[in-house]
């Protein structure tokens, strides 16, 4: 389907209104004249946001924008409180944020069935036996319920992974993924053939960790240029990142430097996130080759790792690497 992979959407949500306080008096065949007894008003359904471990997009939300809360009902005579409005639930990702107009951070969504409450429901209003007392013994007014308003939120994903691919374009990103994980990425010889995070199950002894393949990079990503600035924010979620470079480039320092200038320039705290530097297509060079390029990038003081995901070289090692990055 195309344009499925829906990370960031806009909703208008209210919460329901307060029921009315009811304005009652007492009455039976006996009694003419009793005293008050209207009861208060429903309190108005809430807007709960809850995670699902089994729900990836937000593309269950583009054809229902406008979520609005039932409102309390009114309370009766025989001091009988209205009925709760009832509570709307919206289903959302894993690794969602809740933001407001002003982009300002109302909640985040990290737990599968994490439940908070969005925006709470109008308090119903006292009917007039609330209002009684020694002075009043018949008042004849009571509460309206209190009115909500309504707010159009943004709803923002990004993916709880635990290591995250970094590279520019063709590096083997999604060959990599397709092969330590049953994920089916698309693969192809041209640039930008991942245009949406792909997500993959590693299994390492009894363990499992999450990895995500992020579209590829370029120079000036930071900035809006290619796919890299409207995917880059999911790399914030990632415990590791994997760069990797293909051994196929000629200048291998100057493309990594770029890289991580590009997520410097995004949220300079990526840097200080564990990382992990992969040459892939190892296959294709040398033994001499792959000697220089690791006495190269130890020099940086870089831990770095050659893989091949044609020959199946490294990726073991790869990946007992990338979850000991984790553990510690």
């Amino acid at each position: 389907m195309k344009n499925s992979f829906v990370d960031f959407i806009k909703i208008y949500c209210k919460s329901g209104d307060g029921g009315c306080g009811c304005v009652h008096f007492y009455r039976d065949r006996h009694i003419s004249r009793g005293g008050p007894d209207g009861g208060t008003g429903g309190k108005g359904g809430n807007i709960i946001i809850k995670g699902n471990s089994n729900i990836h997009t937000f593309l269950h939300l583009r054809y229902h924008k406008h979520w609005i809360a039932k409102s309390g009902f009114p309370g009766k005579g025989n001091n009988i409180t209205g009925a709760n409005g009832k509570e709307l639930l919206i289903e959302v990702p894993v690794g969602t944020v809740v933001k407001d107009e002003k982009k300002n951070i109302l909640m985040e969504i990290t737990k599968n069935l994490q439940k908070k409450i969005l925006f709470e429901g109008g308090k119903g209003g006292k009917g007039n036996a609330f209002f009684k007392n020694s002075i009043y013994q018949s008042p004849d007014y009571a509460q309206s319920g209190m009115k909500t308003k309504g707010n159009w939120i943004f709803l923002e994903l990004k993916i709880l992974a635990d290591v995250g691919f970094i590279g520019f374009p063709n590096t083997g990103k999604s060959t990599l993924l397709s092969i330590i994980t049953k994920a089916k990425p698309k693969i192809g010889n041209f640039a930008f053939t991942t245009k949406i995070p792909n997500i993959g199950v590693v299994e390492v002894d009894f363990n499992s960790f999450l990895a995500a393949d992020i579209p590829g990079i370029i120079e000036r990503a930071s900035e809006g240029k290619g796919l890299g600035h409207h995917f880059l924010r999911h790399v914030e979620r990632n415990s590791v990142l994997l760069f990797l470079i293909s051994s196929e480039t000629i200048d291998k320092k100057k493309e990594y430097f770029i890289l991580l200038n590009e997520l410097k320039k995004f949220n300079s705290n990526l840097l200080n996130k564990k990382r992990l530097l992969a040459i892939s297509k190892s296959d294709l060079i040398n033994d001499e080759k792959k000697k220089e390029i690791k006495e190269f990038f130890f020099k940086l003081k870089e831990n770095i790792i050659l893989i091949s995901s044609f020959t199946k070289e490294g990726l073991s090692e790869l990946i007992k690497k990338l979850w000991k990055l984790i553990r510690e």
